[in-house]
């Protein structure tokens, strides 16, 4: 949609270094040189022609759910036309912008960088086709899409907030000449949210620095809800049974091991406890439910997917498999328990597993649905891959220290675990696999990678593991590439489920992984495609793909990657490691990626040397959020 003919946007009289000068400003802020107020208050700027009327918070933002399509505005694929924009770009346009998609984007092009997937360049080309020569490259409603742009493409990749400096310069990287002005414009209209945060800095606590940050809406409303949320719980008297009742002493003494008598301790006497540990650790919670079950609680254990609400079911107590929930199935009502009269989840107690793959929106959400008195466990692995979105929530509840932690001490068995105990404190051990639990196989380059890792999943595994290879997963870097899931999916279609792909490249028995949302993927088989779309058999139930979602929304699925791994097991793993994704490599990927496995795990080594420095390495940086600083305790003026 953009020639690239256009020339560079003007900077005359804009300051030479922009990002230098909102960090200077930022700074005088806290310094306290500068108010917070008089740094988002503007002079009155120059009269703009009008604009649509202002949204209601989020208005418009949300994507119709559950494939429902929004129906599309008059004059929008007419309006889209005259942008030099396809037809087919109405409908996403229609969900994103709301029935006033029409007005809004005539009046603000740039307003289609809140499509999904849009670019810049895309945008700018449309706003040229539609306003010509009066289009101006410092437009400030260009300015405020970008900066809603920029910190959605943030979001995704976890954070729910970025600092100010870190997005000034990602502003000026854009062609914007005055982040500063923008970032106030931004906030005026309402398109972010700025916060003013203290960085805890133990023992100064009256000389912490603080720091300036910009979020969405949406996200700084989840962290808020949920830390009021915990704190709502952590300050109510614990429902069902009381804290000193026996039957919390009697069921720790009894529990199958330390750790988990020790995390019914601590439920016993706290509403909110944190408790973190490997794949083995998952006994302990599901030992709490069946304690709390037995006092008579009305207890339940949430999985983030099938998978691992099939793993719970196992370590339960047989007529107890209704515990086992999904957090989905949960809050949609399909699982779990009823809501009570007031809409909150009609429970005692709830244990949340699988953690550290909840975005903030689906945590507060939950919390939110809990009643006064409930009881939660917040468990998970700290050191697989996060959440698919917004929010490190288990990382800030643990870092806030202000709710109970406890640590397992139950280890991972087999010399599967034994490696990945090792990569979590970032050491690779050579570990002995007299059963070959542990294959490693060189792979000079990505052409033989990917003919050893159809070796492996087609024969040699099934052969000498006794895996059928249905029951075995590959996992690689990313999708694209020599050695990436749309290549090694294509080998192993045409040795495991050969076929001329009838419908949209699939065909009946082809494993794939469909994701129904971002973050969101579950293992499925084709069965079938007709009229209304491709039909999938997943561990839940049919469903249907409608014929436009499924190039979005499925992708062959014998090999994916660690993250839409991330949460369930299989029998046996592939994992893939080519030469030309060593970058992309880190301790938590590498973590995530081998600990998929429960009996078998062969790694195709491609990476060299570099698969031992990337689990020597500290993990990448953490996500930048407020929740930890929102649940902290905040210290008493003169106390």
């Amino acid at each position: 949609m953009t020639d690239g003919s256009q020339p560079p946007p003007s900077t005359e009289g804009a300051p030479a270094d922009p990002a230098a000068a909102l960090r200077a400003a930022v700074r005088a802020v806290e310094s306290g040189e500068r108010s917070a107020a008089s740094f988002f208050t503007r002079p009155e700027p120059a009269p703009r022609r009008p604009t649509a009327p202002p949204r209601a918070r989020g208005e418009g933002r949300v994507p119709a759910p559950g494939g429902v399509r929004a129906p599309v505005p008059e004059g929008l694929v007419e309006l889209l036309a005259r942008g030099g924009a396809p037809g087919e770009l109405a409908g996403p346009v229609a969900a994103a912008l709301g029935e006033g998609a029409t007005a809004e984007l005539a009046d603000d092009p740039w307003r289609l960088l809140a499509v999904p997937g849009m670019l810049p360049a895309q945008a700018d080309g449309f706003a040229r086709a539609l306003l010509g020569t009066a289009c101006d490259p410092q437009d400030v409603r260009r300015g405020v899409a970008l900066t809603g742009w920029l910190l959605e493409r943030a979001a995704l990749a976890g954070h729910t907030a970025l600092e100010s400096g870190a997005l000034a310069e990602s502003l000026a990287g854009q062609g914007v000449a005055d982040p500063e002005e923008t970032l106030r414009a931004a906030v005026e209209e309402g398109a972010v949210l700025v916060f003013q945060d203290t960085v805890a800095v133990p023992g100064e606590e009256e000389t912490s620095p603080v720091r300036v940050l910009f979020g969405l809406d949406r996200c700084a409303l989840a962290e808020e809800s949920l830390a009021d949320g915990l704190a709502r719980l952590g300050g109510s008297a614990p429902a069902g049974a009381a804290p000193d009742a026996p039957g919390w002493a009697e069921a720790a003494a009894g529990a199958p091991t330390p750790s988990a008598g020790e995390l019914i301790t601590a439920v016993a006497a706290h509403t909110v406890v944190a408790h973190t540990g490997g794949e083995a650790a998952r006994a302990e919670p599901a030992a709490l439910v069946a304690a709390a079950r037995s006092l008579g609680l009305r207890a339940y254990a949430a999985a983030h997917g099938p998978d691992g609400r099939e793993r719970l079911a196992r370590l339960l107590p047989e007529g107890e498999a209704d515990a086992a929930v999904t957090v989905a199935g949960l809050l949609s009502g399909a699982e779990g328990p009823e809501r009570d009269v007031e809409g909150a989840l009609a429970l005692d107690l709830l244990a949340v597993l699988d953690t550290p793959q909840l975005t903030v929106e689906t945590a507060a959400t939950l919390v939110e649905s809990l009643p006064d008195g409930a009881r939660l466990v917040l468990s998970g692995d700290p050191a697989v891959l996060g959440a698919a979105g917004p929010g490190q929530v288990l990382a800030d509840v643990l870092a806030c220290g202000a709710v109970p932690h406890l640590t397992s001490r139950t280890p991972d068995a087999g010399p599967v675990g034994e490696l990945v105990s090792g990569i979590a404190i970032g050491e690779l051990y050579q570990v002995a696999a007299p059963d070959r639990e542990v294959v490693i196989v060189p792979a000079a380059d990505a052409g033989e990678a990917v003919h050893r890792t159809v070796q492996l999943v087609t024969d040699s595994i099934p052969r000498a593991v006794g895996v059928p290879a249905g029951e075995v997963r590959v996992i690689t870097v990313g999708h694209g590439g020599a050695a990436g899931t749309r290549v090694l999916n294509a080998a192993l279609k045409e040795r495991l489920n050969p076929g001329p792909g009838r419908f949209a490249g699939f065909d009946p028995g082809d494993q794939v992984a469909y994701s129904p949302a971002p973050g969101h993927t579950r293992p499925a088989t084709v069965t079938g495609a007709d009229a209304e779309g491709l039909r999938l058999t997943c561990p839940d139930g049919p469903v249907t793909v409608p014929r436009d979602q499924v190039a979005r929304a499925v992708r062959h699925g014998w090999t994916i990657t660690a993250h839409q791994a991330a949460g369930a097991r299989w029998p046996a793993v592939v994992t893939v490691l080519p030469g030309d994704a060593v970058a992309a490599l880190d301790r938590s990927w590498i973590y995530t990626a081998f600990s998929r496995a429960e009996r078998h795990l062969s790694v195709v080594q491609g990476a060299g040397p570099a698969l031992a420095r990337a689990v020597a390495e500290p993990p990448a940086g953490a996500r930048g959020t407020r929740l930890a600083a929102l649940l902290r305790p905040q210290p008493v003026p003169g106390g």
